[in-house]
């Protein structure tokens, strides 16, 4: 079998880990384009982590991960892979890599087992070794029933299964995510998520790109929230909601000029340290208030304001997104 080694990159301030990703200046413009998808990113991701990269549609992960993935060329910057030149030497950096992509590209023609069995030999394992890596994958994946079956007959949740269970075939120093839960059902997002657990845990370094700001808070060591190419913030995401100053979120619904509602609930809960107005709804973040819910209700009701709902909740990544942004993660 043919292998090459990730070489080992320079240890990260933080923690002493490996840097298992690296790249500088990373910018990628696409013809026609008048601003770049990828703009000037550094980032450093260490050895046997999960880092994601959260952001709404068009924020650039997904030619971030195709960049360093081979399949995308960057227009200018560096990136390295497991100490290898992603541009300089991607025939290289490809062995050291598993990509789960966005969509399904499963090969039609061949069985679920097939699939595993030809991508162990394009990577160079001997037909024995292939065949019994990919039986040791099926059954590792509840996969060994479907062996001989189409991948038509595999439902969503099971062929991204497969597509993870193709991308470490050859154990790749770095597993890319590309949005690996869009379109599953909620069972089979819980189920991706035991998995990429049970593989990091195994010490796997996975880079995640997603929308959804619970998959990045559940699975990921470190998060940087990108848009417009850029990254605006990375930390672990407790520290990045502790970023926002606020213990609590309050979304407020109330009939009425919302202007004056504000101003009110402002005067009377002076622990409010942001907010923004939505529709009818109006979102609080308030630090150290105690007794919040009655104070607000009171606040609005005296100044003529009929309260129709109120909710509470801590911080999410996407409150830390509308403050560096001043919009929705999901726009």
């Amino acid at each position: 079998m043919s292998s090459v080694t990730a070489q080992s990159a320079s240890p990260d301030a933080l923690g002493g880990a490996a840097a298992m990703i690296q790249t500088s200046e990373l910018t990628k413009f696409y013809p026609g384009a008048e601003v770049a998808a990828v703009d000037h990113l550094g980032l450093e991701v260490r050895a046997a982590e999960v880092f994601g990269l959260l952001g709404p549609n068009g924020a650039g992960k997904t030619t971030t991960a195709g960049m360093l993935g081979t399949r995308v060329v960057p227009s200018s910057g560096r990136a390295f892979v497991g100490g290898v030149d992603v541009v300089g030497e991607p025939a290289r950096a490809k062995q050291l890599i598993g990509v789960v992509s966005q969509t399904n590209t499963l090969d039609r023609q061949l069985t679920v087992q097939e699939n595993l069995y030809f991508h162990g030999r394009l990577f160079g394992f001997a037909a024995p070794e292939s065949r019994r890596r990919a039986d040791e994958l099926l059954q590792r994946f509840q996969l060994s029933e479907w062996a001989g079956a189409s991948v038509f007959a595999l439902s969503g949740g099971m062929a991204q299964r497969l597509m993870v269970a193709r991308a470490i075939f050859h154990r790749p120093a770095v597993l890319f995510l590309d949005e690996p839960t869009a379109g599953l059902d909620p069972q089979s997002r819980l189920a991706l998520w035991d998995l990429v657990r049970e593989l990091n845990g195994e010490g796997q370094t996975i880079l995640l790109t997603t929308h959804y700001m619970e998959e990045a808070d559940q699975l990921c060591n470190r998060v940087a929230i990108m848009d417009h190419g850029r990254i605006l913030a990375l930390d672990r995401p407790a520290e990045l909601k502790r970023s926002l100053d606020a213990e609590t979120v309050v979304v407020l619904r109330a009939r009425g000029d919302g202007e004056s509602l504000l101003a009110r609930l402002r005067s009377a809960v002076p622990e409010i340290v942001r907010w923004r107005s939505e529709g009818d709804a109006l979102e609080l973040q308030v630090k150290g208030a105690e007794r919040l819910v009655p104070r607000l209700v009171a606040a609005a009701e005296e100044s003529g304001h009929e309260v129709l709902d109120i909710s509470v909740a801590q911080p999410t990544l996407e409150n830390v997104f509308i403050s560096l942004t001043g919009r929705a993660l999901r726009d």
